[in-house]
């Protein structure tokens, strides 16, 4: 059924317009006092729960930062069977993003390009719709907070950019993220350098306290630097890492390649980037203690995808871009799809 309305209806529409009205739906479900009947519907017949984070996920399947960018949608997410919702890129100053068009879908590819430029009211306006989720006695998912550099300021003001909105937004979270992977902020990349990521990553800390800090990395670096910035999530005492964020490349895509040079410049995501997201994983957990939270994000679609990434050495799965090709109760499919496999396979002797 939503494939057909996809086909013939949403993906005429502006990719960002088909979003605002997805997410208005979305945000309607605890408006109307329906999230109890959708988690009825989305929960899985088998305990799915993960205990990562000094918290308990009551699935390992949770909505990556980028779709909730001001922490408006929680509640309606967590209805939708999403175990955690990472909201943001969230900056400390409020910013328009880059100019419109900005989103883009390559439909061949089950992909999407953006450069949206972490589009958000802004931490202090954030940290205040956080405050009365967490103030409610409704069930929630886990609660993430993915918190990046404002685009005003200089990447050499980084440090205490970023600290002001882990300050405000900290208290706030139930996990905080320090993404330094987005491609469309100018030199945000460049804060994955060691020399330059292990003073961020050290204040933030400091900052954040007694709530859990992860680095969101990108899947472009180098496997050695992807080693060298989980050794340093270790030395740091980080509670985890984030892979991996979108990708420049554009290689392999079925899309035609005009269609791809006129989306121009921003990350991919979806499934081109299943492989590396696979990678990295695997990497990152060759070099981390088996307590250290990693959560792979990149190319899932299915629930033998999340299984394989759970397999391969995650902690806990993310996605995004297939919400926009699956619909609102991809989540449950996740969900249900994992049961089965839990309930199906053969135990090891």
């Amino acid at each position: 059924m939503y494939e057909l309305l996809f086909r013939h209806v949403l993906s005429r529409m502006d990719p960002e317009r088909a979003h605002h009205l997805a997410f208005s739906v979305i945000t309607a479900i605890p408006k109307l006092r329906l999230d109890g009947v959708f988690t009825r519907l989305t929960k899985a017949p088998v305990d799915l729960s993960v205990h990562t984070l000094g918290r308990r996920f009551p699935t390992p399947f949770g909505l990556a930062a980028g779709f909730d960018k001001d922490a408006k949608g929680i509640r309606g997410f967590g209805a939708l069977g999403f175990g955690h919702v990472e909201v943001g890129t969230i900056t400390a100053r409020a910013q328009p993003g880059n100019p419109r068009p900005r989103l883009f879908r390559l439909v061949p590819d089950r992909a999407v390009i953006n450069r949206m430029g972490f589009n958000n009211g802004g931490a202090a306006a954030a940290s205040l719709r956080l405050a009365r989720v967490r103030s409610l006695r409704h069930e929630r998912p886990v609660i993430g907070v993915n918190i990046g550099k404002s685009r005003v300021v200089d990447v050499e003001d980084a440090i205490d950019d970023y600290l002001q909105s882990a300050r405000a937004l900290a208290p706030m979270a139930d996990y905080l993220v320090v993404n330094v992977s987005s491609p469309n902020t100018p030199g945000l990349r460049g804060l994955q350098e060691i020399d330059k990521l292990a003073p961020l990553l050290s204040a933030v800390k400091a900052e954040a306290r007694a709530t859990p800090l992860l680095v969101k990395i990108a899947p472009d670096l180098s496997d050695d630097e992807v080693r060298a910035i989980a050794a340093l999530a270790v030395e740091l005492g980080l509670d985890g890492i984030i892979a991996t964020n979108t990708t420049l490349s554009r290689e392999g895509l079925k899309t035609d390649a005009a269609v791809v040079e006129a989306a121009g410049a921003g990350g991919l995501s979806g499934a081109p980037l299943a492989s590396r997201a696979l990678e990295v994983l695997r990497i990152i957990r060759s070099v981390v203690p088996r307590e250290l939270c990693v959560i792979s994000v990149g190319g899932v679609d299915t629930a033998y995808d999340v299984d394989q990434r759970l397999l391969a050495g995650a902690t806990l799965v993310q996605g995004y871009t297939a919400f926009l090709y699956r619909g609102p109760f991809w989540a449950r499919q996740i969900n249900l799809g994992l049961a089965r496999l839990r309930t199906t396979r053969t135990p090891e002797l």
